[in-house]
This record gives C-alpha cells, sequence and structure tokens, in this order.
C-alpha cells in the first residue's frame, strides 16, 4: 500500500500547489513550476509502473505543459489535476479490487484486515488536522489558507474511501470538497453554520473510522446512512436570492440564508455576524507557519506499534536496575580490578545515554490534547448561550505518554464545569462589570521537575457558603463544622456532590469530579483548587514529567532506606552548631546564610521509631517545593541513583507520601517519597 499512498500523496501536493493562484494571476513563478514539475515526474513513472496508463498520461501532459506554459496555462491545469483525481480514484481502486479477486478474495478492499489499518491510521491524521483547521477557519474567515488545508484533507479521505469501495464514505467526503470549493473560490462566505456543517461531517467521518477499526469481520462493517447529512450539506450550498455577483460566478441562485462574499480566495471578516454569541478559541496567529512546523516534524517521524515501544523502554528499565546490580555487587567491588573499573564505568555511560533516550521516546508535546479541547469548548459555549474564549498556553510542554493519553477526560470534565458553573451569562456579566465575553485558560508549565496543568475562568468562583450547605444536608460534615477555605473547596471532590439548581446535559448530576481525582491520583498527580468569589477559580494538576526512571537520593531513615527525587533538593549539609533553633514552643528552624528555614524530622512524618534524635549527628537536606524551601533531617546519606519506579499495586497505592517503590544495588526495594505529598497538612498533622 505504501506505493499507492505516496502517489495520493503527490497528487494531494499537485492540488494545494495550485490552490494559491488563480486564472487571472498568470503562470506561477519559477519556484512554484519547479516544484509542480517535480511532483509530475514522481507521479508519471509511479503511475506507469502500476499499471495506470490514464493517470499516467495526464501526469505526462502536465509535465511537458509545465516546460513550455501557454497563455491558458492555469485553466488547462485545474482541468488536468481534477482529470488526474477521477483517472486516480478509478484506477487505483480497479486495480486492488483485481489484486483481491486474483487472491481468491471478493472485490471489497475494506475487508482486508492490514491495508485497512493504514486507511484508518491516515483518516484520523486528517480528521484530526482538519478539526484543528475548521477551528481557525471561524476565527479568521478572511484566511483562505485553512480552507486549502482541509480542502485537501476530505480529497485524501476521499481517494481512500474509494479504493477501499467504501461508498458512502467517499460520497460523504465528496459533497464536503464541493462545499469547500464553493468557499475557496469565493461563492459563499465561510460562517459558523458552514463550519458545523463540515465539523458534523468530519464527526460522521470518524465515527466511520472508529467502526472499521472495532469490526473487520468477514461480513464487512455495517457503516451508518448518511442521506440526512448529505441534505444538510446541500442546504448549506444554497446562496441567497438575486445576487449578481453569485450569478456571474455560475453559482445557482436559490433561497437561502447565506451572507454574499465577493468573488476572489479572500473571505471578509464581516461574514460573523455579532449576534452569533460562539466565539472563536484563541488560536496561533500564523496558521501557515504552524502547519509548516507540523510538516518538518512529520516528515522525520516513524510510525513504531505502541505496544513495542512500551516493551523497549520497559526492557531499558530492566537494563538500568541489571548494570546497577551488577557494578554494586560485592564480588565485583571487592575485586577492586582497575581494568573492570573502566569496564563498569564505560557500561554505565552508555546505559545512561540509553535511557535518556527511551525517556525521549515516552515524553510527548500536550498540544494535540489541548487542542482537542478546543472542539470540546466551542460546543460547549454554543450549547450553553454564553460568551466565551478558550486561551491555550504552553502546548509544547512535554509530558509522559501514558498522562497524556489519559489526561484528556479530565481535562474535559473541568472545562465543561468551567462554561457551565463558573461563567456567567453576559447580561450577569456585564452588571458585575466584567467583559460580556468570559476567558477560559488551560496551561502548561514545567515545575522542579513537574508539569503544572492550570485550568482557570473569570467566572463567579465557587460558592463557598453553599458548598457548605450541600455537604451538611449530605452528611459529609458536621453543622457545626469549622472548616479551613481549602477544606471547603475540597468537599467538590466527594461522590455525588453538586451545587447545581438544575441537570443538565452538560452537568449537574454530580458524577465527574471524584472520577476526576482518582484519575490524576491513578496517574501519580494532585489536584488544588483556588476560588475567589466574583474573580474565578483555578485548579492546578501537578504530574511528574516521566512515570519511568527519575534521578534519585537514596538515604537511610531508622534503619530503613527511602529514595528522594533528586530534581527537588537544593544542598546537603551537617549542621553547625546553634543553627537550630525553637520557634513558638514547637516548630523547630534551621539558620542557614542568614535564612530561616522549617526543619522537618523525616522519620516523625513516616511515623518511624528514631535511631537518634539529636539533629546535629544527622544530615540536613535542603529541598524546595512549589517555591517554599525546607530542611529534612535523614540518618545517612547513601548517594545518588537512577531508579526505575515500579508500581506497589492496587493495595499501596493510597499510602500518603509514597509514589513508588525501586530495585536498589543489593536487590532489595526502596520506597520512592512523595514529598508534596509527605509534606501536605495532613503529614504536618500527623506529625504533630
Amino acid at each position: 500500500m505504501s506505493v499507492e499512498a505516496d502517489l495520493l500523496t503527490w497528487i494531494d501536493s499537485l492540488i494545494v500547489e495550485t490552490l494559491a493562484f488563480s486564472p487571472e494571476e498568470g503562470i506561477p513563478g519559477g519556484a512554484r513550476m519547479a516544484t509542480l514539475a517535480g511532483l509530475c515526474a514522481s507521479i508519471a513513472p509511479t503511475a506507469h509502473s502500476l499499471g495506470m496508463a490514464e493517470t499516467a498520461a495526464c501526469a505526462e501532459r502536465l509535465g511537458s505543459q509545465i516546460a513550455s506554459p501557454g497563455p491558458d496555462f492555469v485553466a488547462f491545469l485545474e482541468q488536468q489535476i481534477e482529470l488526474l483525481q477521477l483517472n486516480a480514484d478509478g484506477e487505483l481502486a480497479a486495480r486492488l479490487s483485481q489484486q483481491r479477486v486474483a487472491a481468491g478474495g471478493p472485490a471489497e478492499i475494506f475487508q482486508d484486515r492490514s491495508m485497512i489499518g493504514d486507511f484508518i491510521g491516515e483518516a484520523r491524521e486528517h480528521l484530526e488536522m482538519i478539526e484543528q483547521e475548521l477551528l481557525l477557519l471561524e476565527q479568521s474567515p478572511q484566511n483562505p489558507e485553512p480552507i486549502h488545508a482541509i480542502f485537501r484533507s476530505f480529497h485524501t479521505i476521499k481517494g481512500l474511501a474509494g479504493i477501499f469501495n467504501l461508498t458512502s464514505t467517499r460520497d460523504l467526503a465528496h459533497e464536503v470538497e464541493t462545499l469547500l470549493d464553493l468557499v475557496r473560490n469565493g461563492a459563499l462566505p465561510a460562517t459558523p453554520s458552514l463550519v458545523d456543517v463540515v465539523l458534523a461531517c468530519a464527526d460522521r467521518l470518524g465515527e466511520i473510522v472508529n467502526l472499521l477499526a472495532e469490526d473487520l469481520g468477514d461480513e464487512g462493517v455495517p457503516l451508518p446512512d448518511n442521506t440526512a447529512l448529505l441534505e444538510r450539506l446541500r442546504n448549506q450550498m444554497m446562496p441567497p436570492d438575486d445576487d449578481p455577483v453569485l450569478e456571474a460566478a455560475g453559482v445557482p441562485v436559490a433561497a437561502g440564508n447565506v451572507m454574499p462574499v465577493a468573488a476572489g480566495n479572500v473571505l471578509p471578516a464581516a461574514v460573523l455576524p455579532e449576534s452569533d454569541n460562539v466565539l472563536p478559541v484563541a488560536a496561533e496567529s500564523d496558521p501557515a507557519a504552524a502547519r509548516r512546523r507540523a510538516s518538518d516534524s512529520s516528515s522525520a517521524q516513524v510510525k513504531v506499534d505502541t505496544s513495542k515501544l512500551d516493551f523497549l523502554v520497559d526492557m531499558v528499565g530492566e537494563l538500568v536496575i541489571a548494570q546497577s546490580l551488577v557494578q554494586q555487587d560485592p564480588s565485583v567491588v571487592q575485586f577492586g580490578d582497575p581494568r573492570l573499573g573502566r569496564n563498569l564505568a564505560q557500561l554505565g555511560r552508555i546505559t545512561t545515554d540509553l535511557q535518556k533516550t527511551a525517556m525521549s521516546l515516552r515524553v510527548v508535546p500536550i498540544r494535540q490534547t489541548f487542542q482537542r479541547m478546543q472542539r470540546a469548548f466551542r460546543d460547549l459555549v454554543k450549547k450553553s448561550g454564553k460568551q466565551a474564549e478558550l486561551e491555550l498556553i504552553g502546548e509544547d510542554a512535554e509530558l509522559d505518554r501514558s498522562i497524556v493519553e489519559q489526561l484528556a477526560d479530565p481535562l474535559m470534565h473541568m472545562i465543561r464545569n468551567s462554561v457551565d458553573h463558573g461563567l456567567e451569562a453576559p447580561g450577569e456579566r456585564e452588571q458585575t462589570g466584567k467583559p460580556s465575553t468570559g476567558k477560559v485558560r488551560l496551561a502548561a508549565s514545567h515545575q522542579s521537575g513537574n508539569v503544572l496543568i492550570e485550568i482557570s475562568d473569570d467566572g463567579r468562583g465557587l460558592n463557598r457558603t453553599k458548598i457548605l450547605k450541600k455537604a451538611i444536608e449530605r452528611g459529609l460534615i458536621p453543622a457545626d463544622a469549622n472548616l479551613p477555605v481549602d477544606k471547603i473547596l475540597e468537599l467538590i471532590f466527594e461522590p455525588g456532590f453538586s451545587t447545581a439548581d438544575q441537570i443538565s446535559d452538560v452537568s449537574g448530576r454530580g458524577v465527574g469530579m471524584d472520577v476526576v481525582k482518582k484519575q490524576i491520583q491513578k496517574l501519580r498527580g494532585r489536584i488544588e483548587i483556588r476560588s475567589e468569589p466574583g474573580i474565578g477559580t483555578t485548579f492546578l494538576l501537578r504530574f511528574p514529567l516521566t512515570l519511568a526512571i527519575i534521578d534519585g537520593l537514596t538515604i537511610r531513615v531508622s534503619g530503613e532506606r527511602y529514595i528522594l527525587p533528586l530534581h527537588c533538593v537544593q544542598e546537603i549539609f551537617r549542621p553547625e552548631a546553634d543553627s537550630i533553633y525553637r520557634v513558638k514552643g514547637t516548630q523547630e528552624v534551621v539558620l542557614i546564610r542568614d535564612r530561616v528555614i522549617p526543619l522537618l524530622r523525616l522519620y516523625q512524618l513516616l511515623g518511624r521509631t528514631p535511631e537518634r534524635t539529636d539533629p546535629y549527628s544527622g544530615i540536613l537536606i535542603s529541598i524546595e517545593l512549589e517555591g517554599r524551601r525546607y530542611c529534612l533531617l535523614v540518618d545517612e546519606l547513601l548517594g545518588k541513583q537512577e531508579v526505575v519506579i515500579k508500581n506497589l499495586g492496587e493495595y499501596f497505592s493510597a499510602i500518603p507520601g509514597v509514589s513508588g517503590g525501586a530495585i536498589l544495588g543489593d536487590g532489595c526495594v526502596g520506597l520512592i517519597l512523595d514529598l508534596e505529598g509527605l509534606l501536605s497538612k495532613e503529614s504536618f498533622d500527623a506529625a504533630a
């Protein structure tokens, strides 16, 4: 399938190259002509090798015209490219059908599991691109670039569907192409209703692709009926009454409610009516540059099955453990051979480099998950009748792939709550002196070795009084409870808790926030809430950068070994005489270079019986978390080590202050400490 796919890709590129100019502009420049000639030179011999004579003939005619263009070159180019598309689609479908029949199978190509897998993967990539470009188009309808990209993706899906005998899918993609062709030629404006229709068609294509992925039996896959969607598409193509510009463009005039637009490739911004309350999501200012970067990055990528990638990373983790076991084996240490030492050091360097490369395979940008939120946000705002925009920040922040894959649902639920519960209606916002358009912010950044994800809105904030009242009514807290603010806000994570007065199809049933918290904790993350009445609410999610291997500091406390994540360690030292003081009767502090830092005895936080209590006989480790510094008192420092994080299982997963285990150099297991969980208020209370 790779040769056929390459052929379709070259034809698509040829189409895109011709979309950027019109017949009025005459013959394109030398660089573009060279690109066209190169594509034709690739298409013609490839089509010949596949036995596609008509397709090869079209490419050769184009190549000869490009070498010596005539006065009507652009019109000829458009005509030949349309013919090239038809011939390529038909000949490829016929060729592959013949191959199936010759192999003793039915003519329907889509029953071939391996080939349909290629179609599913490529179609999903194009559908993601279509959704992103449609949101850009809604934001900047005067920009023709998104239309070109959307047109190309639908054309590719149509060609692949034709090859696999997916007739209804091909017809749906073809009708969308027809609609988009009217837009790019200036016959129809890119209104929000048009974007809605094309998004609905993309969703239907996504449903078909998912059906194909779920069931590839011998009887084929029953696909949904597209009749109603096709009728909706055709209605969208109906232009306004009595418009001379459209009549001159050859578009049939019929009744409709679409605003006219001057012919040409540039669509005026005025096509978005002021009365429409759906505001576009914030996006990159230069869509063309974004697509170029995406194209550049994808051209250097290789598709690998995720199970193989996970197995590779797991084996690298085991290699790290094995290398540590060998290097710290007592018989090797006692042997003391310099040559063996050099070889082991070289093995350590190679293992470290391999481990870093493997870890880079695990982390991916969070961009794709953030972009999925754009579509969901758009639909939520439209359904709620509010005015709002979504701001995306830090899309290039990298996070462990397994976390990114499972983060979409929690983010979706919190954004849904921001729109439904947080943001006020336009009239209510204006009465409080706010802009009528609300803002929801989704940001990602790196902080102290973790990834911080922030979901915030400038709405009404959480109603603490209402939360307390609901909690008392449900018996979650006693009526005379005096909870601090953070504990009041955390009540929304209780199962079934909701302050909504009415249940809607968006939220209000009290199902979600408890699931969100459990899902985040499952990913070794933490969630915090900050809310001010009348100002807004912010949810802060913190996740480890990777779930596999970390640099750790091995310590001994009360006879047991533990591992501190190295990213939060600032310095290690023995306390000097008269540097430790007690304030307020209980809290100990350390004076370091004229700075007072709280002293925490780690054996107290861990609930262990101390071997010794004199702080001057131990070691202090200065750490920094969320901008605050602490000093941990430990008995002994054993050294630095790269450790592979091992899951402790469901029974031990809820232990506060422990994020996992690791196999140490002697084969024993050490607990990896979760410092933020360990230093939470509950830990301080337990220690007291």
